[in-house]
Order: C-alpha cells, then structure tokens, then sequence
C-alpha cells in the first residue's frame, strides 16, 4: 500500500496526518517508509535533525545513478524509515519540465523497494504541481485532510480532477482511500455545520474517524516525536490509532 496524503490548501493537517499515520503503521510492527516530498521538509524535521541528512529525495528522483534506498534514514521510532526532504526539492519541477519521464520518476524509484516496505506514506506539498502528480502517479491509495472550517471544500474539485486526469492514463489504479476531517472543534456550531457539509460531499468516503484541535499534536513535532510517544494518553494518539485501523480495513 502507497498512500499520498494530498490536498493543494495548505494548513489543513496534512504533514500532521503524514507523520502520525506512519508512526501508527510502525507501531503496529508494520515496516513504514515515510516519504517527504514537501520541499519545506515538516515532516523529516518531525523525526531527524538537519545533520542526519546527507542525501534526499531530491537526490534520488533527479539523479538516475542514485537508488531511493541510498537516501532513506531509519527514524528513531522503530519500523519507521524517512526518505527525508530538503530545500532543494522545490528546484525539482524546473529540473524535470520536459522530461518524458517527468510524471513517474517516483514510482520507478520506489518499485525496487517496495517489497521491503508494505506501507509507504507520501506527504505531498500543498501544490498540485509535479511533485504531487509524481506522488498520485506512484500511488495506490489517495487520503485527503480536510480541514474542519469555512473554507473546508475550498480548491477540493481542483483535486479531484487532477485525480481523475492521473486515473484516466498514468495511474487507472488509484483509488480515494478517505476523507479524514481534521483539526475539529467539537464545540462550535460551526464546525458541525462543516462537518456535515463534508460528509454531504464525500459520503462514505469520509472516515468515522475525526481528528480533533490538540495542542499536542502541535507540540510533538518540536520535540522529533509522533503523538504516540510524545503525549500516548492524549486524544490525538487515540484518534490517529483509530485512524490507522480504518485505513487498515479500507485497504
């Protein structure tokens, strides 16, 4: 299973979904491979300091002499490798323009170590760029965070026709895995109304699951911890678990 965690608006709790959900998949005895291919690299900061990365994924989509193997760190968490990010990655699109390759330098990186990881979760940068079309073209499973507020649907048909465009030739595999809500304040009339609005949109393929607003789903990352390690008795680590046994059964 390959799942892209996508969605092109920023700030909705992807990379936080990206780092748990992986973290979850490990913690189950389950060899992970997260792949970062945000150039902000929130989600390699999540696990490693700057000094532990020598070679990124840059290093591996741009250069056909350098295996995806070669630039993967095993993270403190054990079962959990990171295939890290650096700034670097954000040359990648105006390396790769016209290139006959250019949609499925992911994909052929991965193939070769895919039988050593069953999970592989990619954290897409919030674009639909090359970088996230590389990620739906390797893919096998989409997730996508939504986040619990006004603007929640904002961009969404955006995503969901360049899926259908990846569907219709590079990719005819991909399915939708799931909409999961995030940041949710269970409290607010608002954010039920949205609730619901998401659901009227997406139906089934909404998990049951929703990820509530956590102060120390925020907090773990500064300290190189999933929620699970950082704060195992909070609601995220309960919510994220839950989250993971959903995608498990959908898989």
């Amino acid at each position: 299973m390959i799942v892209a965690i996508a969605n092109q608006k920023g700030g909705v709790g992807k990379t936080t979904t990206a780092i748990n959900l992986a973290a979850a998949l490990a913690l189950r005895g389950r060899p992970t491979l997260l792949v970062d291919l945000d150039p902000q690299a929130n989600s390699t900061m999540s696990f490693l300091d700057p000094p532990q990365v020598t070679r990124s994924v840059y290093d591996a989509i741009a250069e056909p002499s350098v295996g995806f193997a070669e630039v993967i760190v095993r993270s403190p968490l054990e079962h959990l490798s990171i295939a890290p990010s650096r700034i670097a990655l954000a040359k990648m699109e105006a390396k790769l323009v016209g290139e006959m390759d250019a949609h499925f330098r992911l994909k052929d990186k991965l193939e070769p170590i895919r039988a050593e990881y069953p999970h592989i979760v990619i954290d897409c940068p919030p674009t639909l760029g090359l970088l996230t079309v590389n990620a739906l073209v390797a893919a096998t499973h989409l997730l996508i965070p939504i986040q619990s507020s006004y603007f929640a649907l904002e961009g969404t048909d955006d995503l969901l026709e360049t899926i259908e465009k990846v569907r219709a030739r590079p990719n005819p595999a991909l399915r939708i895995l799931g909409v999961v809500i995030t940041m949710h304040d269970k409290r607010t009339a608002l954010a039920r109304d949205i609730r619901a609005q998401i659901q009227k949109v997406f139906g089934g393929k909404v998990f049951k699951t929703v990820i509530t607003k956590s102060v120390r789903l925020e907090e773990s990352p500064a300290y190189k911890e999933s929620i699970f390690t950082f704060a195992p008795d909070s609601s995220g680590a309960t919510e994220y678990y839950r989250l993971c046994e959903e995608v498990i059964d959908r898989a």
